[in-house]
């Protein structure tokens, strides 16, 4: 499917929408507000909703890259930004989102902070948000091997709550490459440096395999 390719002042005009939004959703789940001012405000997004799909595309936008991947990948090889990503997309209101970095000894690093809408047991994160940017991160830490690909396994070792509204650090690394298959492994840690979860996976790339940017 082809994807629109956008700039960067698109890209800027976009993320600042999506912040907005992302801050619609943690003042949805921790307002106060009561039935009928809920019903108003309701009334008002509806409007905004009708705005924005009044024209759509078929599918997430893209972003030109001149970044980590092409540096890590080699020249002339271009991996587009998939700035709508869920967890790394600033185009996309449901990402935290998190930044991260591939450094020059292939560790991808990042910190981010998970706010009230992430909650699964009261004040710490949802295990299933955790895996989700273990996921990612581990998946980044594949494609800087040169063998991008999809997940085929995910295990998680969940070694004590992850806590919401504090700078977590999340980081990955391939531990082999065999083939068509990359293995990785990575954690998140709380600011005090302890690990709250731990993952490994194993990602496959595809016979026929389209470059995409994770």
């Amino acid at each position: 499917m082809e994807r629109d390719l956008l700039g960067e002042d698109d890209v800027a005009a976009l993320a600042g929408l999506a912040e907005r939004v992302r801050e619609l959703a943690g003042a949805a789940v921790l307002t106060g507000a009561g039935a009928e001012e809920a019903a108003a405000v309701a009334d008002e997004v509806t409007a905004l909703t009708a705005r924005l799909t009044a024209k759509r595309r078929n599918a997430p936008p893209y972003a030109a890259s001149g970044d980590i991947w092409t540096a890590t990948l080699g020249e002339g090889r271009r991996i587009d930004r998939q700035v709508a990503n869920p967890v790394t997309g600033h185009l996309n209101p449901i990402a935290p989102p998190v930044d991260l970095e591939v450094g020059s000894d292939g560790i991808v690093r990042g910190e981010f902070t998970l706010g009230a809408v992430y909650e699964g047991p009261p004040s710490y994160a949802h295990g299933g948000v955790s895996a989700m940017v273990l996921d990612q991160v581990l998946g980044m830490a594949a494609a800087a091997t040169g063998t991008p690909g999809m997940t085929a396994t995910l295990e998680l070792r969940y070694r004590r709550p992850t806590p919401l509204g504090v700078p977590l650090q999340v980081e990955a690394k391939a531990s082999r490459v065999e083939g068509r298959k990359v293995y990785a492994a990575g954690t998140i840690a709380a600011p005090d440096g302890r690990v709250t979860v731990e993952a490994s996976a194993m990602f496959v790339m595809p016979r026929h395999f389209v470059t995409s940017q994770y």
